[in-house]
């Protein structure tokens, strides 16, 4: 069966990717109607956050935060799909590195220098690997969830794959760097995901206590490698440009939490700064904390 509706979907899955912008985007202008008009997908998740993360918004700010949102997730949604085959100048145009962002990562390569990257759902992640992977000197590496169907799990990781990024399976992380330390490497953390609340680390983020993963910041303080914070900004319709700001340096204090505070804070900087380009769709606040 998994076969069958991979092969069933695969050749409209193309025929989004080889569509003009221009024609992409006014099919998402029709799937968003359908998508939040109609069937109102996970608005009442959406609606909940927002309200929660922003006490301070009238209900008119939260529902127009939340159209501007399905607006973008819908894009997000098909813009993924040109990975499959969009161009290298293509994808420059459309995602860039920022001059500074450049300098940074450029310095670090001449330093020979590994780093952690750490980014957030936000803006358009998958093509923030693709822009790195083309102008930075650093081997992307990419630690990501195995999809449980094969065929579709294949066709995502040629996406993420085809501009030279590899991927890593979260369960493989720590054994994968090891293997590649003496290559000038950049892992890449999507650290905003929702971990176990007994193994979580737990923050005020966006006004709410919020379980935080610490894998991040115990591989740093195991691997010794400076954290390096990725932001992804909308600049237009189907534009984004890459920041980055080096959060912190080895060596590293035993204390816990550090490490993951400060780039979970840079990331509630980045989505306070641009809010609809989050993904409030994700049941991020699903856990409460138990006090013992």
């Amino acid at each position: 069966m998994q076969a069958l509706i991979y092969y069933l979907t695969l050749p409209f899955i193309y025929f989004l990717s080889i569509l003009p912008f221009p024609v992409l985007y006014g099919l998402s202008d029709i799937f968003y109607f359908f998508l939040y008009r109609l069937a109102g997908y996970r608005k009442k998740v959406v609606i909940d956050n927002l309200r929660k993360s922003f006490p301070e918004k009238s209900e008119q700010e939260i529902r127009a935060i939340t159209r501007q949102f399905y607006r973008y997730f819908c894009d997000l949604f098909l813009e993924t799909f040109k990975t499959l085959t969009i161009s290298k100048a293509s994808m420059l145009k459309h995602c860039s590195l920022d001059p500074a962002a450049a300098a940074l990562f450029e310095q670090l390569a001449a330093d020979n220098t590994n780093i952690i990257i750490v980014l957030g759902h936000k803006g358009n992640w998958e093509w923030a690997g693709n822009t790195f992977s083309l102008c930075c000197r650093h081997q992307l590496y990419v630690i990501y969830h195995p999809l449980s169907n094969k065929y579709f799990n294949g066709l995502i990781y040629r996406m993420r794959t085809r501009f030279g990024t590899r991927l890593i399976a979260m369960k493989d992380t720590f054994r994968d760097m090891l293997q590649h330390r003496k290559e000038l490497s950049a892992t890449a953390f999507i650290a905003d995901q929702t971990p176990s609340p007994d193994k979580a680390y737990w923050m005020t983020f966006l006004n709410r206590d919020t379980p935080v993963f610490l894998g991040t910041e115990k591989i740093a303080q195991k691997m010794k490698y400076p954290i390096v914070y990725v932001g992804v900004e909308k600049i237009k319709r189907g534009y984004y440009t890459l920041t980055a700001d080096q959060l912190t340096t080895p060596p590293y204090s035993t204390e816990e939490g550090h490490i993951t505070e400060a780039h979970t804070k840079r990331l509630e900087k980045d989505i306070l700064k641009q809010t609809e380009t989050w993904l409030w769709t994700h049941r991020r606040w699903k856990h409460t904390r138990t006090i013992v």
